[in-house]
């Protein structure tokens, strides 16, 4: 049976990964951004690959626009089991310098935006009686960030949030599970922050066991297979991609 997934901040980096993967492993997808030529670009990919995707633009913190971009999903694909809440924004700031204006935007993308997909996407899973909800968080959740304390504070909330949806849901047929990476390059929040890294890159790969940095395509991984009928046991989860930086 083929599944129809939703990804957020799919236009690059993590986002792009997974759906170019959720695609090749005959999931039609529905690639979500804010910027939808970014959309245009990573559904053209798909296609060229031969999978099924359509471009889909919208703000997750946005309910109205949300909705109107599932059901252009729903419309063209069929009902959506497969969500990856992966839309987010980042800041570096100390402190005592968060207006509550910056802490508000961080909660209202990071935390509200995935409230909002999940809550329009989940009427699909129960009528299916299946799905997979995969939740990108960071690693920032587990061992907190200097400067980006309001980052952190989003992310943390996504790993509880998951937890108890995990709970709620799995009578449903419906995992929930998060995934937060640790160290990944070639990423738009990558780039637009290499100055901000609070660690040089040969002490940065210092401590990181496997002795590299990450790659969007490692996160898609772990998405695929939690996305997939082989994770059905595993719920409430935290699958930490971080080349072991970060242990549980």
């Amino acid at each position: 049976m083929a599944r129809i997934a939703l990804v957020t901040g799919a236009g690059a980096g993590i986002g792009r990964a997974c759906s170019l993967r959720l695609a090749r492993n005959g999931m039609a997808v529905g690639v979500l951004d804010i910027d939808f030529e970014s959309c245009k670009r990573v559904v053209a990919e798909i296609e060229a690959a031969g999978g099924k995707a359509i471009a889909l633009q919208a703000s997750v913190a946005d309910r109205g626009q949300v909705t109107a971009a599932v059901a252009k999903l729903r419309s063209a694909f069929g009902p959506i089991t497969v969500v990856v809440n992966n839309a987010g924004i980042t800041g570096f700031v100390p402190f005592e310098e968060i207006t509550d204006d910056a802490w508000d935007r961080m909660m209202e993308i990071n935390l509200k935006g995935t409230f909002i997909v999940t809550q329009v996407v989940l009427p699909d899973m129960k009528a299916e009686k299946w799905g997979r909800i995969i939740n990108i968080s960071s690693s920032s959740a587990q061992t907190g960030a200097i400067r980006m304390a309001h980052y952190s504070a989003s992310k943390g909330a996504i790993v509880t949030l998951t937890r108890s949806l995990a709970q709620e849901l799995g009578p449903l047929g419906i995992t929930v599970n998060n995934i937060p990476p640790g160290s990944v390059m070639n990423t738009l929040m990558s780039e637009a922050n290499r100055e901000r890294f609070q660690l040089p890159m040969d002490v940065l790969l210092a401590s990181i066991p496997v002795k590299r940095t990450g790659e969007p395509e490692d996160i898609a991984n772990a998405c695929a297979w939690l996305a997939s009928e082989d994770s059905g046991y595993v719920t409430g989860q935290t699958i930490g991609v971080n080349g072991g930086r970060v242990v549980t």
